[in-house]
């Protein structure tokens, strides 16, 4: 069964993208913890992180962490905090949040509800941050 981040993969529900690669995806969440909560996927459906194969558990942390740069970047923060949680969408998914209290990682807390037109501008502060940090 297609799960909601495989009809994103396919273009057939849109996101606010931050960073793209033949095999991952990176794009804002949109029921955040913090301004700047970003979600990274494999573009291939699995639903435990635990399965992937070791080439692609790799590279998904490899892709998390370049992105990770861009947001801290984009989204000055004390630390850029992870998680992989995994219970509410059945496809591999890495949460990449600015941390500048504890508090600010706690999934239980009420979720920001920002405007889309809140969230493209979000997205592309992170995209300029990433040209930035990956220029160099």
């Amino acid at each position: 069964m297609s799960t909601i981040f495989s009809k994103i993969v396919s273009g057939d529900i849109p996101a606010h993208k931050v960073a793209e690669s033949n095999d991952f995806l990176a794009f804002l969440d949109i029921s955040p913890l913090t301004e700047g909560h970003v979600l990274v996927i494999p573009k291939k459906e699995v639903d435990y992180i635990f399965d992937m194969d070791d080439v692609s558990y790799m590279g998904l942390w490899t892709f998390a962490k370049i992105v990770a740069l861009g947001l801290k970047k984009a989204f000055p923060c004390k630390k850029v905090g992870v998680a992989v949680v995994g219970l509410e969408v059945p496809h591999v998914h890495i949460h990449l949040v600015p941390l500048n209290e504890i508090g600010d990682m706690n999934f239980s807390k009420e979720k920001l509800k920002l405007s889309h037109e809140k969230l493209s501008i979000h997205a592309e502060k992170i995209r300029k941050a990433l040209e930035e940090v990956t220029s160099h």
